[in-house]
């Protein structure tokens, strides 16, 4: 019998999760919550509220669910795995406190300075007064970088060029809470210089294996205009992530990220995505996430040349012992489609046409976000509507088959970055 899988989420990340999953060589039975009409294709979705882990949990049990998937963050900082550790069913996804990694910008500064993990030079903020003081000493120099501490929807990071700007993003978040609480501490930090990357790991709390490596697009325009997103496309593999590089990434970043959460009394199991900035001095983490980025898991998961499933149930079980991750050669791009507005704000209700057709041309596979069924139409749902990701043996081949598909979609207000993977072209290996 095909083995059960529940992949919680709802957006194009947790689509290509439950896609790769359902088709060969895994062949899973999956089972998604609560899902999108595009999941729903391809898994039996269910309703669900990924903020209880009590009623995840249950769903799991009457679902006779063999194994848990995690998308998003949500369910992992309300403590999803140790729920389910503690009733011995097998979820893949870190534990409440090592998904701190994530959750605290804080946490995650002071671990990496305790474990020497290379980043940018920080202070933490605890007050609108202390964070003024740290901004007019200059002590970082400007441009400076200013973080949230807590989750705020990858919109709580500001790079301010300037003192007043900085005072201004100080004010926005720590006097008039525009992140709620995950403003109540600010991290201020150097701005690094140099080309970012986003490296991937499947993790079993002793052990980090790495599953490719991508390039994002977070800014709205081309060029890297406007004001972050949530990504508005990436490729993958990343050209600068050569071999001599993966090895030092391995030595001097994961291997003591991983190593310093076990012997912090939290070994990491999960997928563990370091952003990092390839400084003059060498790579330098930006930030971690305890999960697989969006859109970069839509470019990621179709490189990996093997069945997925048993990898991610072995480090589950806290065993990828013997385990290797074969990656394809082929080359991916993915173009994210977004609602007017974003993302300030974003229109629902706009009929999408134009899907199937983009479905058809060679190379092309198109994953839901912000997406809904209504009266028999698909639908608008939120600012980040689709990714449409190309595949070719080289990146112009895999670029062209994305934008081809892109301009089979319509619906009023779409908008897209029209120089996704351009970074890329030049490079070879």
């Amino acid at each position: 019998m095909p083995m059960r899988v529940l992949v919680l989420g709802s957006g194009a990340r947790e689509h290509a999760l439950a896609a790769r999953l359902a088709a060969p060589p895994d062949g899973a039975e999956v089972l998604c919550a609560p899902g999108n009409p595009g999941i729903s294709q391809v898994a039996r979705t269910l309703a669900a509220d990924l903020g209880d882990p009590e009623a995840l949990l249950a769903l799991a049990v009457r679902e006779h669910v063999d194994l848990t998937i995690v998308g998003p963050e949500l369910p992992l900082s309300v403590g999803v795995a140790d729920r389910f550790a503690a009733d011995g069913r097998l979820l893949f996804g870190p534990t409440r406190a090592a998904a701190a990694l994530e959750t605290s910008k804080a946490f995650a500064k002071a671990f990496m300075a305790r474990h020497g993990v290379p980043t940018a030079r920080f202070h933490t903020a605890e007050s609108l007064e202390d964070a003024r003081s740290v901004v007019r000493s200059g002590a970082f120099g400007f441009p400076v970088v200013l973080k949230a501490d807590g989750l705020a929807a990858g919109k709580g990071v500001v790079i301010a060029d300037d003192r007043a700007a900085a005072e201004a993003a100080i004010v926005a978040a720590m006097g008039e809470r525009r992140f709620g609480t995950a403003g109540d501490r600010l991290v201020i930090e150097e701005c690094l210089s140099g080309p970012e990357v986003s490296v991937f790991f499947v993790c079993d709390g002793a052990r980090a294996l790495p599953i490719g490596a991508a390039q994002d697009h977070k800014r709205i325009f081309d060029d890297d205009r406007g004001p972050n997103t949530g990504g508005m496309g990436a490729f993958s593999p990343s050209p600068l992530v050569d071999g001599p590089l993966a090895t030092r990434i391995m030595a001097e970043i994961i291997e003591p990220v991983v190593g310093g959460m076990a012997a912090e009394g939290h070994p990491f199991r999960g997928f563990l995505y370091a952003g990092l900035m390839l400084t003059s001095s060498g790579p330098k983490v930006i930030e971690f996430n305890v999960r697989l980025g969006d859109p970069e898991a839509q470019v990621i998961l179709p490189r990996i040349d093997e069945p997925l499933l048993p990898m991610l149930a072995a480090a589950a079980a806290g065993d990828l012992r013997q385990r290797t991750c074969r990656l394809g050669a082929d080359r991916f791009a993915g173009v994210v489609i977004a609602s007017r507005g974003y993302p300030e704000s974003s229109e629902s209700g706009r009929r999408i046409d134009g899907i199937d057709a983009a479905e058809r041309v060679p190379g092309v596979s198109v994953y839901h976000a912000g997406t809904a069924r209504r009266d028999g139409a698909l639908v608008t749902a939120g600012g980040r509507v689709l990714t449409v990701v190309g595949r070719g043996a080289e990146f112009p081949e895999a670029i062209a088959r994305a934008y081809a598909g892109v301009l089979q979609i319509s619906f009023d207000g779409m908008q897209y970055r029209r120089d996704i993977g351009r970074k890329a072209l030049g490079y070879r290996g």
